[in-house]
């Protein structure tokens, strides 16, 4: 099985929140865009700036963000990327959603993507408006 994630995924895994994708880990290729790394570490940054993470917590998530990051299959971002991302899309999608919807669709054009993983119900809209099977509890 091939897979698409979006940086909720990980970070609900990582936080170990209730309701982590049941195919976490059991996929044959994980795809993800660059841009997932960034979401996640300004998480961890934006938590340890309201005193919601002790130092050691905020060192063993950089870690775990790392060693994610090297299990993913990193599709780069690109001017092509940007470009589908700024242009309309079926239903309302944040920026930093059309940028994983537009890599999504960037990897669908050499890849099967077997199912697009998100927690994020607007991401998770606008993926099956474009076809992709998607998987994920809001």
């Amino acid at each position: 099985m091939i897979v698409y994630l979006d940086t909720s995924v990980v970070l609900r895994v990582l936080f170990h929140e209730q309701n982590p994708v049941k195919v976490w880990g059991k996929w044959d290729k994980a795809y993800s865009s660059s841009l997932w790394r960034v979401e996640a570490l300004r998480t961890v940054d934006r938590l340890r700036l309201s005193g919601n993470l002790s130092d050691g917590e905020v060192a063993d998530l950089a870690r775990d963000i790392r060693i994610v990051h090297e299990t993913l299959s990193i599709h780069p971002l690109s001017d092509r990327i940007l470009q589908r991302a700024s242009e309309s899309f079926p239903t309302v999608v944040g920026t930093l959603d059309a940028i994983h919807l537009a890599t999504a669709l960037a990897i669908r054009e050499f890849d099967k993507v077997d199912l697009f993983l998100t927690h994020d119900l607007r991401l998770k809209t606008a993926a099956r408006s474009l076809g992709l099977e998607v998987l994920g509890v809001a």
